[in-house]
């Protein structure tokens, strides 16, 4: 692959492993098929060189820093700018998606780590510590915690649900370059330009093993999916070690050079290097190589006995799932300023309209991009990259392959992948217990609780299996008329809120809509409400912070919706208003407006506080209930 300038970054899409994104002194994004050398999407927007480039987990959004400071965002399948985040002083060095929600944490060679809201166009947290750039950053599996990897030759643990700095790690002689979280387990891995890699115990805060017999500084490290080993990249060759004690599975030489990124797909590792303008691709084939200690290489002594490894999946370490961990040796982070939290101004408007995306290869790009909107019944299976030749008697072991590269051409012989297993379906003559959900989904085919056959009459012959048309319609009806009441009562109750709405103001229609004390009345005004922002005041909230309450724990998917929509829109609006008129010094003199002021930001507050416990409990939960919830929890992280 050949970039039209010197390539400065590179990375790989973690979710499937083909998607490859490069950018250089150009200052293009360019988007690539790892098993295709043309390249697929151009983007463009940025003014100076790109210094740093981080897909999101399910490679729709890609984040560009460059050398200027200044941070793009672009969505992949829209092919236009997403967002422009200005902020940073100097050279973005690191950047890193949340797991959950539409967050980016970003680091600079200004030495300063900053959490921004993709949607908000805002800087959340800055965070101040390190002495030097920070050049990787990692979050934790659950989002809680982000890690960061500077030339102060320091690891740094951050958390965000409580504002602080929780730990700094020290060991490392030389300017770190990459860290890595653990998958399952509280275990952080650091690679240094020292020629070590540190495995540190993230519930003790200490060091659990040192490998120091490198001949090259580490230039990335990935935890195997099972978290049984860590593959750490170096410029002529691939590693592979445990930690419980320090050992080398395997070593596989490749020589890729300056490797940038490495990801897993299909038991494949897929690694990418860069030197100059060319871009190149390897695939290891991790069937053939060992992540157990049974040819333990150079780390353990001969004349030392052999400790066996702790088995996989009894570490005595905890996983994610916990409650914020405090420690004493912490810092406050540095709250936003006024201007942190105003959108961007006109220029920036103006420069994200005058980024673009240049579509290189069309079929490619709706190949890759544009079917993750369809609706298919079979999800496509990604198939692996073509396999190596077998190894024969008497040649070394080949478990790497050249993938694409602008000078190598490498091919190799496809092999027939072997049918998928196909599993029965599984029958069962016994009937099942069927049980209401406890949360009733808002799309959903059935009604919940009901079955036909309970609407129509019993069949006395067996043999009969025709009904009469007036028999049938007669056992439909039955409870129609209640559904008529309570439908009737519902129009009612919103001709009467559209009535107080036409002659007066939003707060007394909700005044009115609170006051019949029916909660889907509520929530068809909220659905209204929150389509446009500018309807949101200082007051609306101190009479909606309750009704959120209970639409929060409602077992309606459709009132949680709106109650997590609501609460964002005024966290986002009205919590830094609030936070800061709380934390200002009192007034001089008699000021009727702003004691007013206060006593509804004083009830603001403690009804927050109230859903924060709610917001809390819920964001243990899975899929999308869980995500929302547990953004919810990082707006209201200021509050702790």
């Amino acid at each position: 692959m050949a970039h039209s300038s010197n390539v400065s970054s590179v990375v790989l899409g973690k979710g499937s492993g083909r998607m490859l994104a490069t950018g250089g002194d150009d200052c293009r994004v360019n988007i690539w098929s790892v098993s295709k050398p043309n390249c697929i999407m151009s983007l463009t927007g940025h003014t100076s060189p790109i210094e740093s480039l981080q897909v999101n987990p399910n490679e729709k959004l890609i984040v560009a820093g460059s050398r200027s400071g200044s941070i793009r965002v672009w969505d992949l399948e829209a092919a236009k700018v997403l967002r422009s985040l200005p902020g940073h002083k100097a050279n973005i060095c690191s950047l890193h998606f949340h797991p959950f929600g539409s967050f980016v944490a970003s680091g600079s060679l200004d030495t300063n780590i900053k959490l921004w809201d993709v949607r908000r166009k805002g800087c959340i947290f800055t965070f101040k510590g390190h002495k030097e750039a920070v050049r990787c950053l990692r979050f934790s599996p659950d989002g809680k915690w982000v890690a960061s990897a500077a030339d102060d030759h320091t690891v740094k643990l951050w958390d965000l649900t409580a504002g602080k700095l929780m730990f700094e790690f020290t060991g490392h002689t030389g300017p770190v370059n990459v860290v890595e979280f653990h998958p399952n387990e509280y275990l952080l891995a650091s690679g240094s330009s020292d020629r070590t890699v540190r495995f540190w115990d993230l519930e003790k805060f200490q060091v659990v093993s040192c490998i120091e017999e490198e001949a090259t500084p580490v230039r990335c490290v990935l935890f195997s999916p099972d978290g049984c080993c860590l593959y750490s990249g170096f410029q002529d060759s691939l590693r592979v070690y445990g930690w419980e004690p320090e050992r080398c599975f395997d070593v596989v030489v490749v020589n890729w050079g300056k490797v940038a990124d490495l990801s897993i797909s299909n038991n494949q590792l897929i690694g990418v290097s860069f030197a100059q303008s060319t871009v190149s691709s390897f695939v290891v084939d991790l069937s053939r190589v060992p992540k157990s200690d049974s040819i333990p290489h150079g780390l353990i002594r001969d004349d030392q006995p052999l400790v066996p490894p702790t088995p996989t999946g009894s570490s005595l370490r905890r996983i994610y799932d916990r409650p914020s961990t405090s420690c004493s040796k912490s810092q406050r982070v540095k709250h936003n300023s006024e201007s942190e939290r105003h959108s961007p101004s006109s220029e920036d408007d103006r420069d994200e309209k005058e980024s673009r995306a240049e579509i290189q290869n069309q079929e490619d790009y709706k190949e890759i991009f544009q079917p993750k909107n369809a609706i298919c019944r079979t999800p496509p299976r990604n198939e692996p990259f073509p396999a190596p030749p077998e190894d024969e008697p008497g040649t070394a072991k080949e478990a790497v392959k050249p993938s694409q590269a602008v000078d190598v051409q490498t091919s190799l012989p496809k092999q027939e992948l072997p049918d998928p297993v196909q599993k029965p379906p599984i029958g069962s003559s016994t009937s099942l217990t069927r049980t209401e959900p406890s949360v009733i989904p808002a799309a959903r085919n059935e009604p919940i609780g009901l079955k036909a056959s309970d609407f129509l009459p019993a069949v006395k012959n067996q043999s009969q299996t025709e009904l009469v048309d007036e028999e049938a319609m007669s056992q439909i009806r039955k409870g129609h008329e209640t559904m008529c009441v309570v439908l009737t009562s519902r129009h009612k109750n919103l001709d009467a809120v559209r009535a107080v709405w036409s002659t007066s103001d939003i707060k007394n229609s909700l005044d009115s809509a609170v006051a019949i004390n029916d909660l889907s009345v509520v929530v068809d005004l909220l659905n209204i409400v929150n389509q446009k922002a500018s309807l949101w005041k200082l007051d609306l909230c101190t009479i909606v912070l309750p009704q959120i309450e209970k639409l929060l724990q409602s077992k309606y998917e459709s009132y949680v919706q709106t109650g997590c929509t609501s609460l964002k829109l005024i966290l986002q609006r009205f919590l830094p208003l609030i936070t800061d008129i709380l934390a200002a010094p009192p007034s001089v003199g008699v000021d009727i407006s702003r004691e007013e002021r206060l006593q509804k930001c004083k009830l603001c507050y403690k009804q927050l506080k109230n859903i924060s416990n709610v917001v809390k409990n819920k964001s243990g939960l899975s899929g999308r209930h869980g995500s929302a919830f547990r953004e919810l929890l990082l707006l209201m992280a200021v509050l702790d």
